[in-house]
């Protein structure tokens, strides 16, 4: 796959890329050159390209909510608290985070080809690292490998619809795309969870080692560069200026930055709980069994992916992006009311709301496009990413500072296994870091600028 940009000018590239001029047949520099998806030899290798990447997603989100199947796993193993057991899994999404520019980047000027090879790779390595850890030092540093594996995925996956497809099929092709990946999340939920205890966890990462590889292989084999034709540029050159002048054009937007946090708030929030929390919370405050905790996991994951279908389409077909992300990121914070009060209810009420939290969670999928439709379509790689840093950043923050302050306040209970226990108020004390953070979220929605399904920049 490759990106395509607007003609070139007889000024400096990073003239072009920065300030989002205009060129000499009056294109607006920046803007991607229409990609005619309608020939079917041409769309062929679309899709197969997206599915390979789209597979590749699957994994990644498998491994980023790992931590939340096997939690009671991995605080027996390394014999941690739950201050540790957060920042081990958040060192995925400090890595993660601390990627997103860079793969942004790297993606919009060496192409995913190659770095979704070096992903797989890397990604299996720290699997392998991690199965095999014998303490919790080697552990951070296989999850850390992990992280900076997979965090080109999901950047290289938006380049490639941005590019590859049309502009208006761009929410829908998200939504898809993270339906499918978010098969990775469910299957961190229950499936892991049994599987562990059924084969041990340490031999699932072994195996994801290898799975890892093979992926990054096969994106290397069958992804192409489109080749560059009528004086187009597949994309902008790897220039220093150019990178950080084009950077600097998505940063200075004052449309960026509503969506930046808006995707902190919901997809930090979320990240955050279902990640590491949700399971240990209902299984120590409302009495569940690990595997009905996990079910209500897998329950939250498959919502969530129903919900980028469906809000993602909507979207699409409204033409319309600002509602949707404002009635679905203020209903998802109200949910956090219930979860506060540590109220036990029945069992079907409990996995209803676990699903229908997990559909609102969604709408923070249209930051997305809100970012790549305010800023340049050649630099759509850096946008989306700066974007998507939002949430990792606050999933990195909170997922450690959660486990602090639940620890601050523990009073000494131990399980038979001597894992410590918590009690409501301690987790009460967590979660209202979380319910804060998605409340934040709600309200930057509001400050998103409505583009009605179409790019808006314009330059200066």
């Amino acid at each position: 796959m490759s990106s395509s940009g607007g003609r070139a000018a007889s000024a400096s590239a990073a003239g072009e890329v920065g300030a989002g001029g205009v060129s000499e047949s009056g294109n607006r520099v920046g803007q991607a050159a229409p990609v005619p998806v309608s020939e079917p030899s041409m769309r062929r290798p679309a899709v197969l390209a997206l599915c390979v990447v789209v597979a590749a997603y699957v994994l990644s989100f498998f491994q980023r909510f790992a931590p939340v199947g096997i939690a009671q796993d991995l605080i027996a193993a390394f014999n941690t608290s739950a201050a540790s057991l957060g920042v081990l899994a958040a060192t995925y999404f400090y890595v993660y985070t601390v990627m997103q520019v860079p793969t942004g980047i790297l993606v919009d000027t060496l192409g995913p080809r190659l770095i979704l090879l070096l992903g797989g790779l890397v990604g299996g390595a720290g699997s392998l690292l991690f199965g095999l850890a014998a303490s919790l030092e080697v552990a951070f540093l296989g999850r850390t490998l992990i992280g900076l594996g997979v965090s080109v995925t999901f950047i290289a996956m938006l380049k490639i619809i941005a590019l590859s497809f049309e502009e208006r099929r761009f929410a829908s092709l998200v939504g898809v795309s993270m339906l499918v990946g978010n098969l990775g999340s469910v299957l961190a939920g229950a499936p892991l969870s049994w599987l562990a205890q059924t084969t041990g966890w340490r031999s699932v990462f072994v195996g994801l080692a290898g799975v890892s590889v093979v992926l990054g292989l096969a994106c290397w084999v069958l992804l192409r560069e489109r080749p560059a034709t009528d004086g187009l540029p597949r994309r902008p050159r790897f220039d220093r200026t150019v990178v950080v002048s084009g950077l600097l054009t998505v940063l200075r937007n004052r449309d960026t930055w509503p969506v930046v946090c808006a995707n902190f708030g919901i997809c930090g929030s979320f990240f955050a709980f279902a990640g590491v929390w949700a399971t240990p919370y209902l299984t120590q405050v409302h009495a569940m069994e690990r595997s009905t905790a996990a079910q209500h996991a897998s329950l939250y994951f498959g919502g969530f992916a129903l919900g980028c279908l469906f809000i993602g389409a909507l979207s699409d077909r409204l033409r319309r992006r600002k509602p949707l992300l404002i009635v679905g990121s203020h209903l998802y914070a109200l949910l956090w009311l219930f979860w506060l009060s540590g109220e036990r209810v029945p069992l079907v009420a409990s996995y209803a709301l676990f699903a229908l939290m997990g559909v609102l969670t969604a709408s923070f999928t249209l930051t997305w496009a809100c970012a790549k439709e305010v800023n340049p379509p050649l630099l759509s790689g850096m946008s989306t990413s700066v974007t998507n840093m939002g949430g990792f950043l606050a999933a990195a923050i909170l997922q450690p500072l959660v486990g602090w302050v639940m620890d601050q306040t523990w009073r000494g209970a131990l399980t038979g296994n001597g894992a410590r226990l918590y009690s409501v108020e301690d987790y009460r004390a967590g979660l209202l870091l979380l319910a804060g953070t998605a409340v934040f979220g709600a309200l930057a929605a509001w400050r998103t600028r409505e583009t009605g399904c179409r790019n808006i920049w314009q330059p200066g």
